[in-house]
């Protein structure tokens, strides 16, 4: 609060100001839980694909400006078809919101994870080489094997991951780490492929 909204509320009658004061805590609130609707994917927790374009345009002009790293990790579940088919959309659900929680767990504050669609996520990896970037991948693709659920219906991920060039346009560097992805399915699925 500023100090002549403080100064005006110091006048008002205790149970008016009170009052007034609850109404701004649930606007504030309010405030809040709209934010979180637009910029988070109600399913998992991660950001969305909105919220996701609009932070790699921004890294990617901090890249650029400041000559700094910057990676893009995008990951797809194996299979994830038949996940559906053979435990139901409500436990399909179930794995993709654990499977946010992990991904969650082995990034850092500084990256984005978002869910792109369906079974796929995109992670920004801001000031990171690829030879980092290959390291979180990594580690990351161990904590899916080792989660119990994750472990129990067969939760594997495949990736691509790419590192930004100074040329780079937004589509090309997001369909090199697509190109990245799709050679990952194509020789065997169940793991990580860099590209340049």
């Amino acid at each position: 609060m500023d100090k002549d909204l403080s100064k005006k509320m110091a006048t008002l009658d205790p149970l008016f100001k009170k009052r007034v004061e609850e109404l701004f805590k649930i606007i504030n609130e309010s405030v809040s839980d709209l934010y979180d609707a637009a910029t988070h994917d109600e399913k998992t927790g991660l950001y969305n694909n909105k919220f996701f374009e609009n932070i790699l345009d921004m890294e990617m002009e901090k890249a650029r400006r400041k000559e700094e790293k910057l990676c893009l990790f995008l990951i797809d579940i194996d299979f994830f078809k038949k996940i559906n088919d053979t435990y139901g959309h409500v436990k399909a659900d179930e794995l993709l919101k654990k499977l946010a929680r992990v991904i969650k767990k082995q990034i850092r504050k500084s990256d984005i994870a978002a869910r792109f669609g369906g079974e796929e996520f995109f992670i920004i990896l801001p000031e990171t080489s690829l030879k980092k970037a290959k390291k979180l991948a990594d580690r990351l693709k161990k904590s899916v094997k080792s989660d119990k659920t994750l472990k129990k219906y067969g939760i594997n991920i495949s990736g691509g991951l790419t590192e930004f060039k100074k040329g780079d346009t937004k589509r090309s560097f997001k369909q090199r780490a697509d190109k990245a992805l799709y050679k990952a399915k194509k020789s065997g699925r169940d793991r990580i492929i860099a590209v340049k």
